[in-house]
């Protein structure tokens, strides 16, 4: 490696082409042009005496060199946000930016009324709540605080169980409760093939044998409507299904199981007030159910 240490920006650059994979993707991510990006990744290139990356049509992958920079980069990007973490877990204003992170009927129907209490007591907060099925990272600073329906497994996360979310199976208000021991040809709404493994798909296999599935997607209001339009019935989340017009819960003598749901933070940001306040107000408005 040459005497000129490599520039902290420059790996940075370097971290988001090699988990991209190309210039463009990369560029949007970290909010460069493709013309910066390559430049700064060729000073990196430069100051280390090594190519990093082999240019392939299909994007870019990283050399043997290029895999051995990309420990020490992941190692200094780590100690960094370490460090971020550090300082704003130490700021006691309740002021400031909350990210959050949730499924997406969660946070319409269960989040954003406890989001709005929060932030009519503490105006000079503000929440920005991403509904994504992709799980943010803690550690990285993608999100302050998640909420999934299964337990945390990254390092340093300070999670607790807030709630358990009860499921129904539900119909359009006109439509007839369906028989298990004639439900031959009935539509089912359910989540895609990817989503196979969930408790509710293996309840309605065992409570309705006869029945097809009419209408797949893997997005929980995507089925509450369709359901709503009589395109067949659903298991669904009870503060969703109940809070779609046209929707009746469907009671077959077995409620579908329900879930558990988790809430989390990374350990540094234990102190920060804001984040404090915001969890405390969940625990109060939901933690009983």
């Amino acid at each position: 490696m040459h005497e000129e240490s490599p520039d902290w920006s420059d790996l940075r650059i370097f971290l988001a082409i090699a988990r991209a994979g190309t210039l463009g993707a990369a560029a949007r991510k970290v909010g460069l042009t493709q013309p910066t990006m390559g430049r700064r990744l060729r000073t990196l290139e430069a100051s280390v005496g090594h190519m990093l990356f082999h240019r392939t049509s299909d994007g870019f992958i990283l050399t043997e060199e290029g895999n051995a920079v990309l420990a020490y980069a992941e190692r200094m990007e780590e100690e960094a946000l370490g460090l971020t973490r550090a300082l704003a877990g130490t700021d006691n204003a309740l002021t400031g930016l909350l990210r959050v992170t949730s499924s997406d009927w969660f946070g319409i129907h269960v989040l954003t009324p406890v989001f709005a209490r929060f932030l009519a007591q503490h105006p000079r907060v503000s929440v920005e709540l991403v509904t994504d099925s992709r799980q943010y990272s803690l550690a990285r600073r993608e999100t302050d605080l998640a909420f999934r329906i299964t337990p945390f497994e990254e390092p340093d996360v300070i999670q607790r169980k807030l709630m358990h979310m009860e499921y129904a199976l539900y119909g359009h208000v006109d439509v007839e409760t369906p028989r298990a021991r004639d439900c031959d040809g009935i539509a089912l709404i359910s989540m895609d093939s990817a989503f196979g493994e969930l408790p509710d798909v293996a309840w309605t296999t065992r409570m309705l044998p006869g029945a097809r599935i009419a209408f797949r997607s893997n997005n929980r209001g995507v089925q509450a409507r369709m359901c709503a339009e009589r395109g067949g019935f659903a298991v669904l989340p009870c503060p969703l299904g109940d809070a779609t017009p046209g929707l009746r819960r469907i009671d077959l003598g077995d409620a579908p199981p329900g879930r558990d749901v988790w809430l989390g933070c990374h350990r540094d940001l234990r102190r920060l007030a804001r984040l404090r306040a915001l969890m405390a107000l969940t625990v109060e408005c939901l933690g009983g159910r």
